[in-house]
């Protein structure tokens, strides 16, 4: 079924009245801005979650040329100095495209193009650009960062199509590792702490609120970081571990233990049950997003397919 301003009316709506779907990303953290990768990489999930539960949407060609850019600044993104011929959401879709089909070249996606003018026209090209200039647009005007938004962002959006029973062009756990992941040890996780931290804050932190003036010079991130910070290590107590916290990641403003342990205390139990509620299936619609999840899920699918097919056989 073709998109239609009611069907791209009912995913924005259900976008809307869903407490745990925020979009756009950038505008309900200050840990994002317009030009924020990660919030746009957060927005494509947010929006294909919704897309492909929707009976009229099934397809992967149709997803791409409809999804919101206009209010994404990709120009700090954008390595090119001068003026260029095509605008960069254009190619930025046309290479989304190209990752969730899989192919390896350039030419490949040209000569789809080519056979699709419907797709062509709707991606906003007039002309084509011939196979040299997709090839530097990847690795010439992409920034690195870009690129990997772009490859990440198309296996999660298969992830989601694949999981609402859409076909899909390719299979998004084709670039997996086979081998099995051994847990990290203690020593490995407080050697990654500041790599946790960083995706904490942008996954769980803008759950969590402290009940301070408009005033406060200190960010309330500092709060939830030393919090982490605090749990990652045993037996620490506040006053050394904001000591600690201080000196270990050289960060210019951080919390003491006294005002730390004050303002966390001074939170009601039911708000922290919602807040670790809130942040709890934050960082579950981040996992779910996973190849480990995904393999997770379609082991069980068919583990409850084959004892179904042995109960009835009996």
């Amino acid at each position: 079924m073709a998109s239609t301003q009611a069907s791209r009316r009912d995913v924005f709506r259900a976008i809307a009245t869903d407490s745990y779907r925020k979009w756009p990303a950038y505008d309900t953290t200050g840990l994002y801005d317009r030009s924020s990768l990660g919030a746009l990489e957060e927005d494509i999930q947010t929006i294909a979650s919704a897309w492909f539960a929707h009976k009229a949407y099934d397809s992967i060609d149709e997803f791409i040329c409809e999804l919101p850019l206009k209010y994404v600044d990709l120009t700090p993104h954008d390595q090119y100095d001068e003026p260029a011929t095509y605008e960069i959401r254009t190619l930025v879709r046309t290479f989304l495209l190209k990752e969730a089909y899989g192919w390896d070249h350039e030419t490949a996606l040209l000569e789809y193009l080519k056979d699709q003018p419907v797709i062509q026209q709707q991606l906003g090209f007039e002309t084509l650009p011939d196979q040299s200039t997709f090839w530097r647009t990847w690795h010439c005007r992409f920034s690195p960062d870009l690129q990997e938004t772009i490859q990440e962002s198309a296996r999660l959006l298969l992830i989601n199509a694949n999981r609402k029973g859409s076909d899909v062009p390719r299979d998004p756990l084709h670039d997996s590792e086979s081998h099995e992941e051994t847990s990290p040890t203690d020593h490995e996780v407080l050697a990654h702490a500041d790599e946790i931290t960083e995706q904490l804050s942008h996954i769980a932190y803008p759950a969590f609120s402290l009940n301070r003036g408009d005033s406060c010079e200190i960010h309330p991130n500092a709060f939830w970081a030393l919090q982490t910070y605090l749990g990652l290590r045993e037996n620490l107590a506040a006053n050394e571990g904001a000591r600690s916290f201080f000196y270990d990641p050289q960060r210019d403003r951080t919390p003491l233990g006294h005002p730390h342990r004050t303002h966390i205390r001074g939170l009601s139990l039911d708000s922290i049950h919602e807040m670790y509620h809130e942040a709890l299936q934050r960082l579950i619609n981040r996992v779910s997003e996973t190849d480990v999840f995904h393999r997770a899920e379609v082991r069980e699918l068919s583990r409850v397919r084959h004892d179904g097919i042995r109960r009835l056989s009996r």
